[in-house]
């Protein structure tokens, strides 16, 4: 029987799974085909080269062959193993949770650039011990739900897009609403300025300048409140990965 179709692809592995006795599934977040799942033969038997580069954090160059109902994986290129994770708890939780909002967004042939942009950037600024890991969560929750289509408006009122008066944040119309339209709702959340700022700053900045910050401790507490309430509106799910994380950093 004759595969179809070897090609490369620039990706992330997302979750790794034992298949028989030998082999692995793995789920890639691929720059190309969006998010496809991969059959490893043979990668679980100690002398496979596909042992060492089939494992969740693995980001690089994935040659497979599409086959009619699925991909096989021949090969890998492995540019970084993002090591520091591995053998740091929290870290790796926190990059499990991330990379499993990630495959609950992504889509197979969809064009998921962005997202596997996003998360590359996201595990760097882990290995950073200058930025919190509670702040680069909110970051990452916020842009991934902008970058899905799904994220505030924070530029104008969403009501009559004025752009110069105070403005609270409103989580059921999806984002700010000035102090003359406030009163059509009853949700309103007043945020500090700086906060405010942050969250212009988030949804509005390319992803190689998100976690160029730090922010003060009031700030981060507005941020993480608003964030959640804003996921538990818009994403309605819950991940292992998130439960297992909110453990560990209790």
């Amino acid at each position: 029987m004759q595969l179809v179709n070897q090609i490369t692809l620039t990706g992330m592995i997302l979750t790794a799974a034992p298949i028989g006795e030998y082999d692995r599934r793995v789920v890639i977040l691929t720059r190309e085909r969006g998010k496809i799942s991969a059959f490893a033969r043979g990668a679980r038997r100690p002398n496979s080269a596909l042992m060492g580069v089939t494992s969740p954090f693995s980001f690089g160059e994935f040659t497979v062959y599409e086959g009619r109902t699925s991909y096989t994986l021949v090969s890998a290129s492995v540019s970084n193993y993002f090591q520091e994770l591995r053998t740091d708890v929290e870290g790796a939780y926190y990059g499990f949770y991330f990379m499993d909002l990630a495959g609950y967004y992504a889509r197979e042939a969809n064009d998921e650039t962005e997202m596997l942009k996003l998360l590359y950037q996201t595990l760097r600024a882990l290995t950073n011990i200058h930025i919190p890991n509670e702040l680069i969560r909110c970051i990452y929750e916020m842009k991934t739900i902008t970058v899905n289509g799904e994220g505030p408006q924070v530029m104008e009122c969403i009501m009559c897009g004025d752009r110069k008066r105070e403005k609270v944040f409103s989580i059921r119309k999806g984002g700010v609403i000035c102090t003359q339209c406030a009163w059509q709702i009853s949700d309103g959340i007043h945020l500090l300025p700086s906060t405010l700022y942050t969250l212009q700053y988030i949804v509005c900045s390319p992803v190689e300048k998100l976690y160029t910050f730090v922010v003060k401790e009031d700030v981060l507490g507005e941020l993480k409140n608003l964030t959640k309430a804003y996921l538990d509106e818009y994403l309605g799910k819950r991940f292992k990965s998130l439960e297992i994380l909110e453990t560990i950093v209790r």
